[in-house]
């Protein structure tokens, strides 16, 4: 299997909505409004560097992705890439894309002397991720995560 890794481009927009959608309903059992998923993809593939998408592709098409989003750390001098929107599709999980997806983005990052470090957030109880993330170097921190709602579904 011949994978390939490139930032993602406008033409993306419809997998990544369709992976966004499947990756909500897959792992926390969410039924995400299509329509603000698109607008929220759209955005983002227009906030670079703020916000980047990365897929993998077979054969001319999409089977997985991942997004970087950015945070200041007045603390490190730096910057924190955070990688959210995981997903690969189903046909392809087991064989290794996002281990070489991540590595692809790794890299890329690690390039860059301003980004201090890499974090994500995964949902608590799936044991599955946290493993996956746990054998590329990922540690628990000891941070909790707590979230407002402001403004949902602009």
């Amino acid at each position: 299997m011949n994978i390939t890794f490139r930032h993602a481009l406008a033409d993306d927009i419809d997998v990544i909505v369709d992976f966004n959608v499947r990756l909500a309903l897959e792992t926390e059992d969410k039924q995400l409004p299509v329509d603000v998923v698109r607008k929220g993809v759209a955005a983002a593939l227009q906030l670079s560097p703020e916000a980047r998408y990365f897929v993998a592709e077979c054969d001319g098409r999409v089977i997985g992705q991942l997004m970087i989003t950015r945070e200041w750390s007045d603390w490190r001098n730096g910057w924190i890439a955070w990688i959210q929107s995981v997903y690969v599709h189903a046909d392809f999980r087991g064989c290794g894309v996002f281990r070489q997806l991540f590595e692809h983005v790794k890299q890329q990052l690690a390039e860059a002397a301003d980004v201090v470090s890499i974090r994500l957030y995964v949902e608590q109880d799936n044991s599955t991720a946290i493993s996956t993330y746990e054998k590329l170097g990922f540690q628990d921190p000891a941070y909790r995560v707590l979230e407002m709602p402001l403004n949902s579904g602009k």
